[in-house]
């Protein structure tokens, strides 16, 4: 029996979400991303703004010029979050085999379950009505024999529609398309294609896997393969997150050395807020720095030992960055950090506490007091340690 794999992608998500929750936006084009007088970028358009010109990672300064009568609306990812949790329980109800991608899109397969429906389409179609009625929001869908041939299908069918690949004309669907709307293919990656000759899908499959492998390496394997229809991989169950990521976007371009370090100190606690929650420990520290130019670049170091506490993990990000610094003196537009290598609490016990485990039950302390008594009941300088 022929794999039956369904991508669903809600529409326009972030933006369509806002005009459900407030009805007199309908119609009218909403950018979400936050105020256009400030530093940012689009993070959702909805269709009634994309005539203009505007899509998702322009500059907001930008859109507001395309469009300036759109409204303009900050990112309300709890509100986000709540709608992306009922579209998932909505796609279990149809398959137990769901695998998200954000907030906003998944797999499904269907393989064993849309005879129930009468065909693979018909099946969508339910989906969608369900997506409908609960969330008065719409969702496109592909369906094929593989996931990527699926993700390229709900693409191509947008807004609200759903395109079918039957089985044998997975070749036939890709070959006219340009290269661009193969997953995988980048702007770098385009333009080097177009040098080779290669501007079809059809022309990449065409083409001597053995060209394409000594140009891209293993990556032009995979895309060679799915220019072919080729793919292979599962629709897979959602596993545990390896790794947390915070960052933040400056107003203005910076090198104030205190100003990153304040915005490094915070960023490194809420994340590891966030590992305590789950009682994680991180073992490898990354952070990535944006330049004006745009210019992004990210250094990493593991850890001797595996940590939660934010002062062991804010150190350690701080030497990277003082690192960072002295290599290069650029004005910074953007700092990140990511925690990840994350580990259950199990370890070997020392004979005595060690310093991270003592910084460890300092912090849990505050993070008590303030549940009793507020959160401006205690605070902390810039470094806290026993």
């Amino acid at each position: 029996m022929a794999r039956c794999i369904f991508h669903i992608d809600l529409d326009a998500f972030f933006a369509s979400v806002e005009q459900v929750h407030n009805p007199e936006l309908k119609g009218k084009p909403v950018v979400v991303g936050g105020d256009p007088n400030r530093r940012g970028v689009v993070s959702s358009a909805s269709y009634e703004a994309r005539p203009f010109g505007i899509h998702a990672g322009m500059p907001l300064s930008q859109a507001r010029r395309f469009c300036p009568q759109a409204t303009f609306l900050q990112v309300n990812l709890n509100r986000y979050r709540q709608a992306s949790a009922k579209f998932m329980e909505i796609l279990t109800a149809f398959s137990p085999t769901v695998e998200p991608l954000g907030l906003d899109e998944a797999y499904l397969d269907a393989t064993e379950c849309h005879q129930l429906y009468g065909s693979p389409e018909q099946m969508a179609s339910a989906i969608k009505k369900r997506v409908n009625k609960e969330l008065n929001l719409t969702a496109s869908v592909g369906i094929s024999t593989c996931k990527v041939i699926a993700k390229i299908a709900s693409d191509l069918c947008k807004p609200n529609g759903v395109l079918e690949i039957a089985p044998g004309k997975e070749r036939d669907f890709l070959s006219p398309l340009p290269v661009s709307k193969l997953p995988g293919v980048g702007k770098k990656t385009e333009q080097t294609l177009t040098e080779m000759g290669i501007t079809t899908i059809g022309e990449l499959a065409s083409y001597p896997e053995e060209g394409i492998r000594k140009t891209f390496g293993i990556t032009g394997i995979t895309l060679h393969r799915y220019a072919n229809g080729i793919d292979d991989r599962v629709v897979e169950l959602p596993s545990e997150p390896k790794s947390i990521n915070r960052q933040i976007t400056f107003a203005h371009d910076t090198l104030d050395q205190r100003f990153l370090e304040s915005n490094l100190h915070q960023l490194c606690s809420e994340s590891t807020a966030k590992l305590r929650s789950q009682s994680k420990l991180a073992g490898c520290i990354a952070i990535k720095l944006r330049y004006a130019d745009f210019e992004t670049i990210t250094r990493q170091v593991s850890l001797t030992e595996a940590s939660n506490a934010t002062q062991v993990i804010f150190t350690t990000a701080l030497q990277l960055l003082n690192k960072t610094l002295r290599e290069k003196q650029k004005p910074i537009r953007l700092i990140g950090i990511k925690v990840s290598t994350q580990t259950g609490k199990e370890k070997q016990l020392s004979l005595f506490d060690t310093q991270a485990e003592k910084q460890g039950c300092l912090e849990n302390a505050i993070v008590r007091i303030r549940k009793k008594y507020g959160p401006k009941s205690i605070k902390t300088g810039k470094h806290i340690s026993i």
